[in-house]
């Protein structure tokens, strides 16, 4: 059974016990929705940052398998393979 790597912002990483990398088992493909989910029981205060209360992607988060978006591609249905890297980046305003 291969991993499925999660990399995460510098911003998000304290949600994530200060982490840059998380991973988590897979045996084959699982959806990105399903990946966030196994994450949220961890991570709970990161699972709310990524996702609002209806479980819709906040429109902040942009989160790319293989480098392709996945609101371009099924959004939280994209399927994501063992061994594949998901990067997870947070727009940050300011001014």
């Amino acid at each position: 059974m291969a991993d499925i790597s999660v990399v995460l912002p510098s911003i998000l990483q304290p949600l994530a016990g200060g982490q840059s990398i998380l991973t988590t088992p897979a045996d084959g493909a699982v959806t990105v929705g399903f990946l966030l989910d196994s994450l949220a029981g961890d991570y709970p205060v990161l699972a709310r940052r990524l996702r609002d209360e209806t479980g819709a992607l906040r429109r902040y988060v942009n989160i790319y398998v293989n480098g392709d978006e996945v609101r371009r591609l099924r959004g939280l249905e994209t399927e994501v393979a063992a061994g594949q890297e998901v990067v997870i980046i947070q727009s940050v305003a300011g001014g």
